[in-house]
């Protein structure tokens, strides 16, 4: 009988519970399962482990975005964007961009509620 994959990813924290690619890993796979306040939780710690983790930052952001989270959202994204900037990582600023047109287009759909 085969694990799934946050099982896994679960098996490996136990060994390295501060292990920013592991904790990044199973906030993703908690994510596609829909999981996003466990996402969020390690997705932030993976944040705070490697702060110019440009890519977790992403997912965190995204995992807030779900959660309704906006305002933690935005910062989070406008943070992950500086830092991918920094790094060179254009393809997540990209990234970071849509997914902040998004928040700002919920937000102006929601003015004034």
């Amino acid at each position: 009988m085969e694990g799934s994959r946050s099982e896994m990813f679960r098996n490996l924290l136990e060994r390295d519970p501060e292990n920013p690619m592991v904790l990044y890993s199973l906030g993703n796979e908690l994510f596609k399962e829909k999981k996003y306040p466990e996402a969020r939780e390690h997705l932030s710690r993976a944040v705070e482990n490697k702060p110019d983790y440009s890519v977790a930052y992403r997912m965190l952001g995204r995992a807030l975005y779900e959660l309704g989270e906006d305002a933690e959202a935005r910062r989070v994204f406008d943070e992950g964007r500086e830092v991918a900037g920094r790094n060179g990582d254009l393809q997540t600023v990209k990234e970071i961009g849509v997914f902040i047109r998004r928040l700002e287009k919920r937000e102006r759909g929601e003015a004034g509620t």
